[in-house]
């Protein structure tokens, strides 16, 4: 472990290794911080290379955060990253440089900014869209507490921007007399490409020659040889004067919502930003500065594949090879592309389906439709209340949408679920991927909720299927006729298929399925943790134990005919789900129980009433107790 540390630390004698706070940066001349940016940038390729985590868009900040910490007074002054996996450099430069090395580890430091962790993280930010929201309420509440000399910066990148939340922060911003700076980091892609007219409006910015002749102005300006002098007030008002006669005859919509805008500006010239932020730091109304950043910045292979580099696992330090997995066994596929596979299938004989993603095509697997029918899928960009409410206006015209949608980020369009489709009986298939603990990315990322959140909504069958041939199975039943609303719920990761893909077959809605028969103790598990079942069952049998197994495979509606089976025939039941046991399938068997007046002890497996913190799938699996090992004690323990 020690020779694990060492080798994840910045050299003896860098810049970087005297670097242990904001405080030690601020020594530094600004002639030094190149230099201290390439230390950082090499510091994460180092680290990450050994220890996968979020690279490209880190990559992409370094001079930002170097920038912003040597201008302002963090922690006092509040800084806030979204999406937060743009903050490694942040967190390297505020103390945590020494367990840099146990990012997205089980009992280290998270992915994400978290406020728990460091008083320099002003505000968690997990999901996007937030930050311009959180930074005005924190301006407001210190301009309500008389402390009129306190900063507030977002920084708002990696297609954070295109969330309808940004558009209404900045609205609301705009009209306030806020001291706040939003900086948006523009580096044209998310995890994949950005879309949309923003996107192509930022791009328009760029290649304007209004606003590059703003741009090349005010780097004259700021040059210090002007009779104004750098960082003075004077120089302020003129880049100010300068930027809105050169953009005159083009409307701006940062302008629009009464921002002062000032931009673009290269993000990478560490000396320009710092120059350009001591002067921004004399504006106390609410201003923008767009920067430009390449995703991946420093390593040839994540700048050329930046959606490969987002989060690319293992890979070498030195020639950017992503490591691959050597087993020579045939593995089963991942979830998603079963999905991404089966919805092209499904699409080529069924010419109504259509596919919807809010701006994860790759991570969903939808890129595949997209590439084979690209007239039939949607990127909608960070958008999931758009998605799910425009694929409800595709299903008022008799198509048959399959929005795919994280089950973390399905979250925030809830109201659109219950408003837009569930209410108005619409043919809307949602595909929630990530269900269930999806290790380091943490609790803000998890998706335990659905199976609770979903279930309290009338018109909508719920849905998990426990292996790849289920998922098929469900995704061709959902679009056979006008269900309804169909929600398929499958986790991150590979199934236990090799050969998976079978014929269709239509599955009867709400229908469970046996798995085997036992006389001793009923164990009711719905999803992927059904295979853990399936290994417990036959532990339990060597010591004698007779488990029968019964795979839901529906939670909305329930199979009461197989219920009625279970309570009849055993007085000793466990359920078992990777969503949260409050609202989930164990509550749903225990109202099942008292509505029929049945006598039985249910003991219920899965996530507790808490935040669970990050670690890998396994080891957060045993913390909930409901692996293999944890389903075999519970039986026990009866």
């Amino acid at each position: 472990m020690q020779k694990l540390i060492y080798l994840m630390s910045p050299q003896p004698g860098t810049i970087l290794s005297k670097i242990n706070s904001p405080a030690d940066l601020k020594k530094l001349r600004e002639e030094q911080l190149p230099q201290l940016c390439e230390e950082l940038r090499e510091f994460i390729i180092d680290v990450i290379s050994a220890n996968p985590g979020h690279l490209g868009a880190s990559l992409g900040t370094v001079e930002l955060a170097v920038a912003i910490h040597y201008v302002f007074d963090t922690p006092d002054d509040k800084l806030i990253w979204d999406v937060g996996h743009q903050a490694y450099a942040h967190k390297i430069l505020t103390g945590r440089k020494d367990r840099f090395f146990t990012n997205r580890k089980k009992n280290g430091i998270s992915g994400f900014p978290k406020m728990s962790e460091s008083e320099y993280d002003a505000f968690g930010t997990g999901h996007s869209s937030t930050s311009i929201s959180a930074a005005l309420g924190m301006a407001i509440a210190s301009a309500l507490s008389n402390e009129n000399k306190r900063q507030h910066i977002a920084v708002i990148g990696d297609g954070s921007i295109t969330g309808g939340m940004a558009m209404e922060a900045l609205n609301n911003a705009g009209v306030s007399k806020a001291n706040l700076l939003v900086i948006l980091n523009d580096n044209q892609i998310a995890i994949d490409k950005n879309v949309g007219a923003l996107k192509e409006y930022l791009v328009d910015i760029t290649t304007s020659p209004y606003y590059n002749r703003a741009r090349d102005f005010v780097w004259k300006m700021m040059g210090g040889d002007t009779k104004y002098g750098t960082n003075s007030r004077a120089i302020v008002k003129q880049i100010g004067n300068a930027v809105k006669s050169t953009i005159s005859k083009k409307s701006n919509l940062f302008e629009a919502f009464r921002f002062r805008y000032f931009g673009p500006t290269d993000g990478h010239d560490v000396i320009k930003l710092v120059r350009l932020l001591k002067d921004l730091k004399r504006i106390e109304s609410p201003k923008l500065l767009h920067v430009i950043t390449k995703k991946g910045k420093g390593l040839m292979m994540a700048e050329n594949k930046p959606t490969t580099y987002h989060s690319p696992g293992l890979f070498d330090r030195k020639t950017g090879e992503i490591r691959t997995e050597t087993s020579k066994k045939k593995l089963p596929p991942k979830y998603q592309d079963v999905f991404g596979e089966t919805i092209v299938e499904l699409a080529e004989k069924n010419e109504k389906i259509l596919g919807i993603t809010p701006a994860m095509p790759t991570g969903s697997s939808l890129n595949i439709m997209m590439g084979k029918m690209p007239n039939r899928a949607f990127d909608v960009g960070i958008a999931e209340q758009h998605a799910v409410t425009f694929s409800a206006g595709l299903a008022t015209q008799g198509f048959i949408p399959f929005c795919n949608i994280y089950s973390t980020f399905m979250q925030r369009a809830y109201d659109q679920i219950i408003h837009d489709v569930a209410l108005q009986k619409l043919h809307v298939v949602f595909c929630l991927d990530r269900g269930g603990l999806v290790g380091e990315d943490g609790p803000t990322h998890h998706g335990v909720f659905d199976l609770a959140y979903l279930r309290t909504i009338p018109n909508i069958i719920i849905a998990a299927p426990m292996n790849e041939e289920e998922l098929r199975n469900m995704m061709y039943s959902a679009q056979l006729e006008n269900t309804g609303t169909f929600s398929i719920r499958y986790p991150r990761g590979r199934g236990t298929m090799t050969e998976w893909k079978t014929p269709f077959k239509k599955m009867e809605i709400g229908k469970a399925k046996k798995i085997r028969d036992g006389k001793d103790v009923a164990i009711v598990s719905i999803g992927h943790p059904g295979n853990s079942v399936i290994e417990a069952c036959r532990a339990l049998e060597e010591k004698g134990i007779d488990a029968a197994h019964y795979n839901m495979r529906f939670l909305k509606p329930l199979d009461e005919e197989t219920l009625h089976e279970i309570f009849k025939s055993h007085d000793q039941i466990i359920t078992v789900e990777d969503g949260t046991i409050l609202g989930g399938l164990g509550s749903a068997v225990i109202e099942f129980m008292s509505d029929k007046n049945y006598k039985a002890t249910v003991k219920r497996l899965g996530i507790p009433d808490k935040f669970i913190p990050h670690g890998t799938p396994g080891e957060l699996m045993k913390i909930c107790g409901y692996d293999t090992d944890g389903i075999i004690e519970a039986v026990s323990s009866l």
